[in-house]
């Protein structure tokens, strides 16, 4: 094969989606993918994290990890078996070898490493897949980086019993959490006994105690050198430059999902995928960049969808707050999971929702209905006048909207 309709350089969670998306309607795919398919987020992110978070253990969670990625590996294998797609088992470098009016690049993100003295020789140190491959349970785990990364696995570790210190420069873990929430949060998880050691920085490993130290301070963009030579415009630190349709500086080539540096999440890089191949067919759809939730799975959970309160007094913008409290929920006592509070924005006089940020059991899935009822402009009072079953942690947002 020399020539196809769409060619997709990464099989992961947006390099499959496409794919499979473009496939569907009638275009011909060749996708090339020089490691397992699936990416980061199915192999060595979110779905061996959750394995991890859905494990009593340390000797449990790796004995489900593995059987988990490779059943939904096999199904991604079986997506991209479609006629219409080609799977190249190999890592595509421009120039192609085959032509394409449409090229879409998935490339995702890789760890980012702070230059801190011995992070590179000292043995301890590992990043989350390195943690995820340990054979030996941690007695003591060090995590530098206070984000989604590091609070996940500072909450599933202490779980497993391991004393976990959690070591952040910025005076707040998670921040793009709404601060009340993270503070909350980090108070629950220090009384399950996490050490948070905030305003804090590493300047050399050999001075941490512990017997692992987990470097979580983010994820870059994985920019190949080859893309600046095919006339992309790109960085090494936040990726390559896109328009409202991601498509890159050159014509007909897109970059979706984390390589774009735009929305790091596996549920973004999905829907960038469905929309930059409805641009590449001439298709309109009415996908909410603008609306993106986001979860961080500790015990309990957190998400959020919208601005912060903090951003939303930056910005001036008027704005009106209600609170509930898992504590008050009857599904909640019965499930003996109190802890939580969630906080729901909306906009003085039309009431419509500006965000929702929350913690406590559930809490991403009770964020997604929130997150659908934005796309649709809805407002403080229609959801109020929404029935919720009872009982049932989604009473949650019926107390926060209550007169």
């Amino acid at each position: 094969m020399k020539e196809c309709d769409l060619i997709i350089i990464g099989a992961g969670p947006g390099g499959y989606r496409a794919a499979e998306y473009a496939a569907k309607q009638g275009l011909n795919v060749v996708i090339y993918e020089g490691d397992a398919v699936g990416g980061t987020c199915l192999n060595v992110g979110c779905i061996p994290t959750k394995a991890y978070v859905h494990s009593t253990t340390f000797t449990e969670a790796r004995e489900r990890m593995p059987q988990v990625v490779s059943q939904l590996r096999s199904g991604v294998e079986t997506i991209l078996s479609h006629p219409n797609i080609t799977l190249v088992r190999e890592k595509a470098v421009f120039p192609l070898d085959i032509q394409a009016k449409n090229v879409i690049i998935a490339t995702g993100s890789e760890t980012k490493w702070l230059p801190i003295k011995g992070a590179g020789t000292d043995p301890r140190v590992v990043d989350s897949t390195g943690l995820l491959n340990l054979d030996t349970f941690p007695k003591r785990l060090a995590i530098i980086g206070a984000g989604v990364i590091g609070m996940e696995f500072a909450s599933v570790f202490n779980r497993f019993g391991t004393e976990v210190t959690v070591i952040e420069f910025l005076k707040e873990c998670l921040p793009a959490l709404d601060s009340d929430i993270a503070k909350r949060l980090r108070k629950y998880l220090e009384r399950q006994g996490i050490t948070f050691k905030m305003k804090t920085a590493v300047e050399n490993i050999a001075d941490i105690d512990a017997d692992v130290v987990l470097m979580a301070t983010g994820r870059k963009p994985r920019v190949q050198a080859d893309f600046a030579n095919a006339g992309i415009e790109c960085d090494e630190r936040t990726g390559i430059k896109v328009d409202e349709n991601f498509e890159t500086t050159k014509k007909g080539i897109y970059a979706i999902g984390d390589v774009n540096g735009k929305q790091m999440l596996a549920h973004a890089a999905e829907m960038q995928a469905v929309h930059a191949v409805n641009h590449i067919l001439g298709k309109e759809d009415a996908i909410r960049f603008d609306i993106m939730p986001a979860a961080i799975f500790t015990t309990p959970e957190a998400a959020c969808v919208g601005p912060t309160e903090d951003i939303l007094k930056e910005k001036g913008l008027a704005y009106e707050c209600r609170k509930a409290f898992w504590r008050a929920n009857g599904k909640a006592l019965t499930m003996n999971e109190t802890e939580g509070m969630l906080k729901l924005f909306s906009e003085p006089g039309s009431g419509r929702i500006l965000g929702c940020h929350a913690y406590g059991a559930h809490s991403a899935d009770i964020i997604q209905e929130v997150s659908s009822l934005m796309c649709r402009d809805t407002t403080v009072a229609q959801l109020r006048d929404m029935v919720h079953i009872h009982p049932t942690l989604g009473e949650i947002l019926s107390a926060a909207c209550a007169e």
